[in-house]
């Protein structure tokens, strides 16, 4: 799904042979090229109806009712005239295909562009031209939320919910994050805190009648892909209901510790409320999303990372930090 070259990994020669009898449902096709290994196996494959991204579903992460729906929704926002790279049907017109082995495939047209960045790399050009990405991401998210608005789900529609519950609750979609075993006592109990500070104000937000509905929830800079002036969203994989808000607070997360923060939560609240409402209660909610979102990756990172992986330290010390900021208001009135 981005215009980046392929990986020049060799997939396992079970993956590779899975990829084949998957591209085989979309028709005669070269033999897929691997890209990566993360949620799911992503391929690049030519296929009669053009360039995909073909994936091999992790088994167990998504059922296939959600999956299927995920696939729904993003046909849905193409065909709005969202800037969302649309499934790939089957020969058969299905959206997924089952494999011999029982795993779920499923192709996604390829998009043009580049990613916007990646974690912990600082975003290149001028603050003006950063800014301005951000502006413009944050018109995508609105009208990615009001084509959604204008959709009629149809019955099986079944994806996650991140709610207070799938964010704060006893059992996290994303795993328990105050209880990542690489965290020092302190650092528990600071994620502990800032986890009951969040319940009490998201449960605020809603009972203050909250914008709710169907969310990227993802819209970290790999999944904004930047193609000139045009900026598609991708990867829909964690998609589901829950606060409109959280979107623009994970489109911030790689950017909590960058000193131009301001400049990017400025323009990214302008460019959504080009097309829906955004008061000052909500923009001042927007940091304490972006901390959600970290806290939750560091819960992500436990079964998927062994204990001694530097990536949970990563995780770790970005939340924490952003947690002091937040529970020391040092991020109010941002």
């Amino acid at each position: 799904m981005t215009g980046a070259p392929p990986d020049t990994a060799v997939p396992s020669p079970e993956f590779a042979a899975l990829a084949v009898e998957a591209a085989a449902h979309w028709g005669e096709a070269a033999p897929p090229e691997l890209i990566g290994e993360r949620e799911n196996v992503v391929f690049a494959v030519d296929l009669p109806a053009g360039r995909a991204a073909l994936r091999l579903h992790r088994r167990g992460y998504q059922t296939e009712d959600a999956v299927r729906s995920e696939l729904w929704w993003m046909e849905a926002l193409a065909a709005a005239g969202v800037s969302v790279p649309p499934p790939l049907r089957t020969r058969d017109g299905a959206l997924l295909a089952r494999l011999a082995d029982g795993r779920l495939a499923s192709a996604i047209a390829w998009a043009p562009g580049v990613p916007m960045g990646s974690g912990g790399v600082p975003l290149p050009g001028t603050l003006a031209e950063r800014a301005d990405l951000h502006r413009r991401l944050g018109r995508l998210l609105a009208e990615v939320h009001v084509a959604t608005d204008r959709l009629t789900l149809p019955p099986a529609f079944q994806r996650p919910h991140w709610d207070i519950e799938g964010l704060l609750g006893e059992a996290p979609r994303w795993g328990r994050f105050w209880e990542n075993p690489c965290l020092t006592a302190g650092e528990a109990a600071l994620l502990g805190e800032a986890r009951h500070d969040l319940r009490t104000r998201f449960a605020d937000h809603a009972a203050a009648g909250a914008d709710q509905g169907l969310v990227h929830s993802d819209a970290l800079r790999e999944n904004v892909l930047v193609d000139g002036g045009r900026l598609t969203l991708i990867d829909f994989d964690d998609s589901g209901f829950g606060f409109r808000l959280y979107d623009l607070g994970a489109a911030l997360a790689q950017s909590a510790e960058d000193p131009d923060l301001p400049a990017y939560l400025d323009a990214l609240v302008q460019g959504y409320t080009t097309l829906r409402p955004v008061d000052a209660q909500d923009r001042a909610l927007i940091p304490a999303f972006m901390l959600m979102r970290t806290l939750a990756s560091v819960g992500w990172a436990v079964p998927r990372f062994a204990a001694d992986n530097p990536r949970h330290r990563l995780y770790i010390d970005r939340a924490a930090g952003i947690a002091r900021r937040w529970l020391g208001g040092a991020l109010d009135g941002l």
